[in-house]
This record gives C-alpha cells, structure tokens and sequence, in this order.
C-alpha cells in the first residue's frame, strides 16, 4: 500500500533518532513538520531542510511520533490536544510504562508503540542522518486497544523510512528483551571501563576493547530513566550475567584447563544456537525487502 505523500506527520522531539526520522521521511517524499523543546534543534531542522516548519498545535496532524525520553512523552502525549482519529506513536526505549500511561483514560486518538533498532555512540540532531534506519529493525508494539488501521500505517511509514524488518509484539515482550539486546550491553561497558587498568592501556587496545568500551560514554540521564522504568527485566538479566561471570571465574581459580574448556565450550555452543536459529527464519518478522 502506497502512504500517501501528503499525508501530515510531525516529529515531536529533534535529536538523533528525530532528526533522523525527519530527514528520512522527507527523503521518501513526505513534508514533516518539527517540534523541539529547545529552539536550538529545531533551528537548526529548518535550516538544513529536515523539517517544512515549526510545529505550533498538533491537532492538525495525521500522525505524530514523539520522539522523547518516556516520562517526557507521557507528559507531552498529555498536555496536547490531538486530530480526532490521528496516530500518535511513540520511539521510547520502553514500552509497557508508556502503553500504560496512554490508556489510563480515553483518548481520541489511536496509540501505536514503536522502538526504532538504530542508533549511535553520539547524540543531538547534528548527527542525525537519513540513511540511519537502512536496514534497520522497527519494534512495534500492540494490545487488545490498539487500531489495526494505525499499526498499519505506522508499519508503512517504518517501510517508508528504511528499515529492512518490522517485529510486532506485545510491550511486555519488548521490555524482557531489550532489557537484555540493548540495556544489559550498555551496563556491562559501563561497568567494563570503570577497571584501574583503563588509564594505563594506551597502546594495548584492538577491536575487541573497542567493541567492549563503544556504548559506555552514553547519556547517564537518559539510560538511568530507561533501567529504572525497567528495574525488573534487567535487574534479572544482570543477575543472571553475574552468575556467569561467578562460573568462568570459579573454573579459572581452580585452575582446571578441562572445567574452563567446558563453561566457555557452553557459551559458544549457545551464541552458535542461537545464531543458526536467527538465520533460519524461526525469528517472527515481516521482511520489508
């Protein structure tokens, strides 16, 4: 189904993942419209032509995706009046406090829970990019509420944009497993890099270290919102990590070459497991190429 080009969008929200979804939609021929609650991001959308205008009311839009931290979007989904029937759909890295929030009172707009799998090391509008999403997978999320129309268009809008696959499930579903693709990752690089011998390896690092230290200068503001909303999920995830941890280093103390085979044997046969079941379809999605 061909979106059509005039339909209103606005992106509620101009930071990397924003700005990036602005700048795709207008590469797919779309005429987004912006908001920012700073003046900077949204100057600087309209200079480099992300957006068509600055957004003032939102009720004269089809759809608007709020590109916010979760409690932020919850009081912007809020505190603004929408188009009676719009989709409003929201990019946060958590999705049952913001699926919650949404239906604690009848709304007259129809919400559509969506996490873009895309991003980078840095942040701000500067960096945002069009081809961002290339390839990418878009989370989206639903309920026994949700509009089968607005999921619709919001899974054409995602093909709009880019991304190569869509995976639809409920927000429940989403939190235990970011919690552990996503949220876990940056945990353990943060705690990686807070080891003394971080000051003194200049000259020793590779891919390996790279790979492991790449996510660890993140924004504590916005992923300590994030964990806390999802205490649960990676609270367990991080116990479980720590009892891994606790084998490899029982079977290196005791200093059995066959025990230490035998745990490290154990995890690349699941990693292996793992990614043969990946690359035979069993994964629920909808490939959009």
């Amino acid at each position: 189904m061909e979106v059509n080009k005039s339909l209103k969008i606005c992106v509620a929200g101009l930071g990397l993942i924003g700005g990036s979804m602005c700048m795709a939609l207008r590469r797919a021929g779309f005429s987004p419209a912006g908001w920012n609650r700073s003046f900077a991001p949204l100057e600087y959308a309209l200079k480099e032509g992300a957006i068509s205008f600055a957004a003032q009311n939102f009720d004269e839009f089809d759809v608007v995706f709020v590109a916010l931290p979760p409690k932020a979007a919850v009081g912007f989904i809020n505190s603004h009046a929408f188009k009676n029937g719009a989709v409003v759909a929201d990019i946060c890295g958590v999705k049952g406090y913001i699926e919650r929030e949404v239906y604690k009172k009848k709304r007259n707009f129809c919400y559509v829970g969506t996490h873009p799998m895309a991003g980078k090391e840095v942040s701000t509008i500067r960096n945002a990019c069009a081809d961002l999403f290339d390839r990418a997978s878009m989370v989206i999320t639903s309920c026994a509420q949700t509009d089968a129309g607005a999921k619709e268009l919001v899974k054409e809008l995602t093909r709009a944009m880019g991304f190569k696959c869509i995976v639809e499930c409920s927000a429940a579903v989403h939190d235990k497993k970011i919690a552990y693709t996503s949220q876990l990752a940056h945990i353990v690089s943060n705690a990686y890099v807070k080891d003394e011998e971080i000051v003194s390896c200049l000259g020793f690092t590779g891919g390996s270290f790279q790979d492991m230290t790449r996510i660890a200068g993140v924004d504590e503001g916005v992923w300590s919102e994030l964990y806390l909303l999802n205490r649960e999920n990676l609270s367990a995830r991080i116990g479980g990590l720590v009892a891994n941890l606790a084998e490899i280093k029982s079977a290196l103390d005791g200093g059995s070459e066959e025990d230490l085979r035998n745990v490290l044997k154990a995890g690349r046969e699941r990693f292996m497991q793992s990614k043969e079941r990946a690359q035979s379809g069993v994964i629920s999605v909808t490939n959009l190429k």
